[in-house]
């Protein structure tokens, strides 16, 4: 059956999983082994080497999910984007960034593209204009976040596609935010996508993971850096990702749907000043992002009004959970200055509009009643 003729939740059931030969069992078995013959095989199988059993069966169910040729699963998000960056930039190579960017990503770009002699330019904004801006001649790589941590900015991943393309430069996204639930960026030509599995492909707030996915041949220059830099990810944790995203389907619908609902409750409520959600109709890029997603995605931004504390906030809440990571069946909340963004100066949240009273709100599965109702009842603790 060919993989782009059947639906999203079987991809995420049966893609990837590998036939239990022996025992027949339902579910791939674990292949634990750090070791394997070397005579007359096929393929030399290493844990480093990206190739055992489960991690080979596992990143067919990432290409498949993004509609790319090959994938890589890492031990993080950060070990998959810093594996991307080193196999494509050398020393004098530039690079153009998103200035709404990850905070991890920022300060990884700025503490150790010095040391190998890459240079970079971050982006005035996040409109197609701002990166051909800042295109030099040595370019050879633009990379982009849509929507973006934790402002759920919208780029337009076609005309990057474009811009791309027409100057012979590569072009990344991270696409942990949507997921391939909501967004595929291959489709609108963006040449290599990656994630942060530890979000939605985990699910559980249980794994630390990344991953990168495009063609074979951008692939296997990835794993050529990937074998040397040894971020691979350990067995057990490659089959209970295969497990967890078994459900990611269904679980990133069901958060969508509910942060949607969420969005237009907070977007009203008086003690919120500002909500950024890209399924708003207010949302600046709401058409544009309606028109490369299939949904909104599960994740979004509040700021409280300026006479509550933010921090009194979340630890009066009893349901959501104040909590560093995101993309968790449970729903949690964060303040990006303390966490995805502390690394940052203050003069740099300052400029891209990280305030102290922002929220970064990661939707759940629970009932939306519950999640309105435990945010209220904060709400009227520290309103006292």
């Amino acid at each position: 059956m060919s993989k782009k003729k059947i639906g999203l939740n079987t991809i995420c059931t049966h893609v990837g999983e590998i036939k239990d030969e022996q025992f027949k069992g339902a579910v791939s078995p674990i292949y634990l082994s750090s070791s394997y013959e070397f005579f007359d095989v096929d393929v030399k199988r290493y844990p480093r080497y990206f190739n055992t059993p489960n991690q080979e069966f596992l990143s067919k169910k990432i290409a498949a999910l993004e509609h790319t040729e090959a994938a890589m699963i890492f031990g993080s998000g950060m070990a998959a984007i810093s594996t991307m960056f080193l196999a494509f930039l050398k020393q004098g190579d530039h690079l153009v960034v998103q200035n709404t960017l990850y905070g991890g990503t920022v300060n990884f770009i700025k503490e150790e593209f010095p040391k190998y002699g890459i240079e970079y330019t971050f982006t005035n904004g996040y409109k197609v204009e701002d990166f051909e801006e800042a295109i030099q001649p040595n370019t050879k790589l633009i990379h982009i976040e849509t929507p973006s941590n934790p402002l759920l900015t919208i780029t337009d991943i076609k005309a990057i596609a474009k811009l791309g393309k027409s100057k012979n430069i590569l072009t990344s996204i991270d696409n942990t935010f949507a997921s391939p639930v909501n967004q595929n960026p291959i489709d609108l030509g963006i040449d290599m996508v990656m994630h942060s599995a530890t979000k939605y492909f985990g699910g559980h707030s249980d794994i630390c993971a990344g991953a990168v996915a495009s063609t074979k041949e951008h692939m296997d220059r990835i794993w050529n850096v990937g074998k040397n830099l040894g971020g691979s990810l350990s067995d057990m944790t490659v089959w209970m990702l295969e497990r967890s995203m078994k459900t990611m389907g269904l679980r990133v619908k069901a958060q969508t749907k509910n942060a949607m609902k969420l969005a237009k409750w907070l977007d009203k409520h008086p003690k919120v000043s500002r909500v950024y959600y890209p399924g708003l109709k207010s949302h600046p890029e709401y058409k544009l992002a309606k028109s490369q997603m299939t949904g909104f995605g599960a994740m979004l931004s509040f700021e409280l009004a300026m006479d509550l504390d933010s921090q009194r906030f979340q630890k009066e809440l009893k349901l959501i959970k104040p909590s560093m990571s995101l993309a968790g069946i449970e729903s949690t909340v964060l303040s990006p200055h303390l966490t995805s963004h502390a690394l940052l100066t203050q003069e740099e949240r300052d400029k891209v509009g990280i305030s102290d009273q922002l929220i970064r709100f990661s939707v759940g599965i629970e009932e939306v009643k519950d999640l309105k109702q435990d945010i209220e009842q904060s709400i009227n603790k520290i309103s006292k």
